[in-house]
């Protein structure tokens, strides 16, 4: 009996958790799982899947540039948050979010970066991210 409680408990804690998330059917849900996929777990690969345009362009281009070496289970990540700090919205079909970004290393270190970027409606009505720019 108990179990079936903790079972159910756990089950009603991940759903509000994923609640927490934007949609990817939203802008905000686009843009964030954008920065999940490249800097949370750096997978360009799956990065490129929520991108138009110029900013397939540059995840291409990083892609190119790490070339063989591969990201998985041993590399050593840093650790990196982010939140939104300033929502831009410039038309029905165009938003551009400013987030703020903590990136923790294994030896202590860290530093912050600002990313601004901006996704667009496509026609299947989709959001993709089509720019992001990266700011100390």
């Amino acid at each position: 009996m108990m179990r079936g409680v903790v079972l159910a408990a756990l089950a009603v804690g991940l759903v509000c958790l994923a609640g927490c998330r934007s949609s990817t059917g939203s802008a905000r849900g686009a843009i964030e799982a954008f920065l999940d996929t490249h800097y949370v777990h750096i997978d360009l690969e799956a990065a490129k899947q929520h991108t138009a345009g110029v900013a397939r362009e540059k995840v291409e281009k990083e892609q190119h540039l790490v070339g063989d070496q591969q990201i998985d289970a041993s590399t050593r990540k840093p650790r990196v948050t982010y939140a939104l700090v300033e929502p831009r919205e410039e038309a029905a079909d165009r938003v551009s979010l400013l987030y703020e970004g903590t990136i923790r290393f294994d030896d202590g270190g860290e530093m912050s970066l600002r990313w601004l970027v901006t996704a667009r409606r496509e026609a299947d009505g989709t959001w993709k991210v089509s720019n992001y720019q990266e700011f100390e």
